[in-house]
């Protein structure tokens, strides 16, 4: 469910119509609703009541700062990826005992800013990253808490481009060394093993995967308490996908999300994280644009758009699907032609859609890009010189613009030209 609804024959998003944002703000750009962003929060939260746990947003799906705070006041933790995800997590206010700071690259300056600032724990993928983790930790006079991430080797029957616990996966350490990696670890004089972290995928559309997963992690807690370790919470990851179209095919819901968490490893007392992004923030979110120009092509009608792929580079990178719909509600059973929207990006690649049934559109009518809160803002770039689209907060009947669109003029003033090109060329 989301908050974005026709209203007397116009898009809104809550209580507040999309195209009177566009008036001001211009397209395109990105709008989120707040109560679609509570909601799906606190669904998570809710589906594991009555076991000691903690739901950290996963970050890299949308980390603008007013989404941040929305979520960390409502008593969200964050998964982070990288010490820019850690800066913007501690500058949204959210303490360092509710992030974890995941990921196979972790720097020694990332380590050292985490461990001043504080954190939950490193989920550690590799034996290097142990190594050095201790390394640092150690010459602060501290132990860094940690949970290795371990590669379960099961399909999470996602897309290539977005497993990551399989064995030809580069992300954690393969289950079969799992009790030989903790030994090691518990060796090191700058770590203090607490727990085990797994992450199998994003957009997971049934729930057969976290089942196999889950259930080799148990048997992993057993065995490691053998071994001596205190095995004391489990992060279970996230992954669970959302309905990118409205057909009547749609993803597990949370509440059996939980119960599976209940079912697997609810019998070993252990502290529960989760790491949901996408089910949080994707449909809490869409991309307005303009159409520019429509063009009649051999065989095939272009819709083309004033949004590119370097706005929302899914469609491209992906192959996704986002549903496209215009802001003035279509009467009940009008027409539908195909067209392939384009955006004007200088590469055949910036293609939203081939072939979509769409009711007639004109030039300058607006349309909507659904589900699009998740990995779109962030994966934008400024490829073509063109400027980051501002990002809208709803909530209610109150908008703000939470991150603006920077002018060319700001875009340019980033580059310097070096002293010794000046007058370069001249005769």
């Amino acid at each position: 469910m989301d908050h974005f609804l026709y209203r007397d024959g116009a898009l809104h998003a809550e209580d507040v119509p999309l195209a009177a944002i566009a008036a001001e703000v211009g397209t395109p750009f990105y709008c989120y609703s707040a109560a679609t962003l509570l909601r799906h929060y606190r669904l998570f939260d809710e589906a594991l009541n009555g076991m000691e746990h903690l739901v950290c947003f996963a970050m890299k799906s949308n980390s603008n700062q007013a989404i941040i705070r929305l979520l960390a006041d409502a008593g969200a933790g964050m998964d982070v990826v990288s010490g820019g995800e850690y800066a913007r997590a501690r500058a949204a206010g959210v303490p360092g005992n509710r992030i974890v700071f995941s990921g196979v690259g972790k720097t020694a300056a990332e380590m050292r800013t985490a461990l001043e600032g504080g954190i939950r724990q490193f989920n550690v993928e590799s034996e290097p990253e142990l190594e050095r983790l201790s390394a640092v930790a150690a010459a602060m006079g501290s132990r860094a808490p940690i949970t290795l991430r371990i590669n379960p080797d099961v399909d999470a029957k996602t897309h290539a481009k977005i497993a990551t616990g399989k064995s030809e996966n580069k992300f954690g350490i393969p289950i079969a060394r799992a009790r030989e990696v903790y030994a090691m670890a518990a060796r090191l004089p700058g770590i203090d093993v607490i727990g085990i972290d797994v992450h199998i995928g994003s957009q997971l559309t049934e729930l057969a995967p976290f089942e196999v997963a889950y259930r080799k992690v148990a048997d992993l807690t057993r065995a490691l308490r053998e071994d001596g370790h205190d095995i004391r919470r489990l992060d279970l990851g996230g992954g669970l996908g959302i309905p990118y179209t409205r057909s009547n095919e749609a993803p597990p819901l949370p509440r059996d999300y939980g119960d599976l968490i209940r079912r697997t490893v609810g019998d070993l007392g252990c502290e529960v994280e989760i790491e949901p992004g996408r089910l949080i923030s994707g449909n809490a979110g869409v991309l307005v644009s303009e159409v520019i120009y429509l063009k009649s092509g051999e065989g095939r009608d272009f819709l083309i758009l004033d949004a590119a792929m370097n706005d929302l580079v899914r469609p491209s990178m992906y192959d996704a699907y986002h549903d496209i719909v215009p802001l003035r509600e279509p009467a009940p059973g009008a027409p539908q032609q195909p067209f392939d929207v384009v955006g004007p990006v200088c590469e055949t690649g910036d293609t939203f859609a081939r072939g979509r049934e769409l009711t007639a559109l004109a030039a300058g009518d607006l349309v909507a890009f659904r589900s699009a809160g998740a990995y779109g803002a962030v994966m934008a770039s400024e490829y073509n010189s063109r400027p980051l689209v501002p990002e809208v907060l709803v909530q209610g009947d109150r908008w703000a613009v939470i991150r603006p669109r920077p002018t060319l003029d700001e875009m340019i003033a980033r580059d310097t030209v070096p002293d010794w090109l000046d007058g370069a060329g001249a005769d």
